[in-house]
């Protein structure tokens, strides 16, 4: 890269996650505790459209946040009504680009507990990874309904003289 001084990012704005039925997930995503922020229009300019390399459009959705999320835990979730494309989501976590979003939990088998009783696919058993001896971080990976990759990850610390297992 250039021996440029590094760009003035500071945060996270939003996470923008693609569906084929906005009320489905709308609900899904309320599930897992987001709220709907802000509608998003319809149609918008031809601006906004040239903006995100698409030709006017049109859209179901909404901002939905996590309240009281600090970071702020923020989705822009979309139904593209036009143009439309019913491929997909990413087969798995090892291809190329975005391929999940991870979202702090305080109880993560109570959540996964809902998510069992609610149906939503489980990729595989939760698992624990240490950063070292005492500290570390334990996951499950799950998809939306739409097949997106979605991760819950609760803080681990060992008291002192307990050995770490994972």
């Amino acid at each position: 890269m250039s021996d440029q001084p590094a760009m003035h990012i500071h945060g996270m704005v939003h996470v923008n996650i693609n569906c084929r039925n906005f009320d489905r997930s709308r609900a899904f995503y309320e599930m897992l505790g987001f709220q709907v922020v802000w509608m998003v229009p319809a149609t918008n300019t031809v601006e906004v459209a040239a903006a995100v390399g698409m030709p006017p459009y049109r859209v179901n959705g909404a901002i939905m946040a996590v309240p009281g999320a600090r970071p702020p835990l923020v989705i822009d979730l979309l139904e593209w009504v036009e143009p439309r494309d019913e491929s997909d989501p990413y087969p798995n976590l090892y291809r190329p680009g975005l391929a999940r979003l991870a979202m702090r939990t305080t109880d993560l088998e109570a959540d996964l507990r809902r998510l069992v009783e609610e149906g939503v696919e489980i990729v595989g058993a939760p698992a624990t990874v240490m950063v070292d001896e005492r500290r570390g971080s334990r996951f499950v990976c799950f998809r939306d309904p739409d097949g997106t990759f979605l991760e819950l990850v609760e803080a681990v610390e060992v008291p002192d003289g307990d050995p770490a297992t994972g």
